[in-house]
């Protein structure tokens, strides 16, 4: 059986550890998923594609994974935009896969600029330019997602995707898993100023947001220790459930006792959250 471009980029997205696809399959984008699915990677089938970008964006959210969206051209690409402008803007790595009009389909109903749509909502565009190069695409746009946490619309125009892939070296388990990235560390300069400053502070906050969700507990004790008061985004509202020092939700969602405690502070210390009203 002769594999398909279609095929292999399926292969490569599986190889390279893309972890769920969620998506509405239609022609466009029914054999790129059904390679997915072959090579392992579960598939979530959705009413809309609007809810499989959702889907997605929380899925990676959550696991620490990438999320595949899989989505025919045009419409299909069109009615997952809201979902795709969230995930975007929240940084969050993600691959939207989505058929595009052949080259020359010059009249297709079908027919959309999708890489100044994906431009227009924050995401990187990529795409599939011809068999030889399926699989080096496929990779710079999977490493985009991971390297620098975007969002990226990966788009198959369907006269490429349905060409023979070149020769057996290019199937998708020749490429491997990319390897995890070492979570940054402060300098011991920076940790010593920030003791100094909460030892200095009187009525110290920290606010937690969606990057410090892995921190909780550490975050929780370390403001037992220094007599700190707890609050969170409003994405992370719950991991101080329960201490009796959490004042909830912090900024425009905060109650009038919370948005006066965090007022009369003497230091707020932001983890892993912009300090905004969200």
């Amino acid at each position: 059986m002769t594999r398909t471009v279609a095929d292999v980029v399926g292969q490569a997205l599986a190889a390279l550890g893309a972890g769920h696809v969620f998506g509405v399959v239609g022609s466009g984008n029914f054999v790129v998923t059904n390679a997915l699915r072959r090579a392992g990677v579960p598939f979530t089938a959705a009413r809309h594609e609007g809810g499989a970008a959702t889907m997605a964006d929380a899925y990676g959210r959550m696991s620490g994974r990438v999320g595949i969206v899989s989505t025919h051209q045009g419409c299909g690409l069109t009615n997952a935009v809201t979902g795709i402008g969230e995930a975007a803007k929240s940084r969050t790595p993600m691959i939207v896969l989505t058929a595009d009009a052949a080259g020359s389909a010059v009249r297709s109903n079908f027919r959309i600029d999708q890489d100044e749509l994906a431009r227009s909502v924050g995401a990187v565009p990529e795409r599939v330019h011809s068999p030889a190069s399926a699989v080096a695409d496929t990779v710079r746009a999977y490493r985009t997602a991971v390297n620098e946490r975007r969002t990226v619309v990966l788009s198959l125009p369907t006269d490429v995707q349905s060409q023979p892939a070149p020769g057996t070296r290019h199937s998708g388990h020749d490429v491997g898993p990319l390897s995890p990235q070492v979570p940054v560390r402060p300098g011991a300069a920076a940790v010593e100023e920030l003791a100094g400053l909460i030892r200095a502070a009187q009525r110290p906050v920290f606010i937690a947001g969606r990057g410090g969700r892995g921190a909780g507990p550490q975050i929780a004790a370390l403001a037992e220790a220094t007599g700190a008061l707890l609050a969170t985004s409003a994405v992370a509202h719950g991991l101080f459930e329960g201490n009796p020092y959490s004042l909830g939700i912090s900024g425009g969602f905060s109650s009038p006792f919370t948005a006066e405690m965090i007022a009369g502070a003497d230091l707020v210390i932001g983890w892993g959250c912009a300090l905004n009203m969200w």
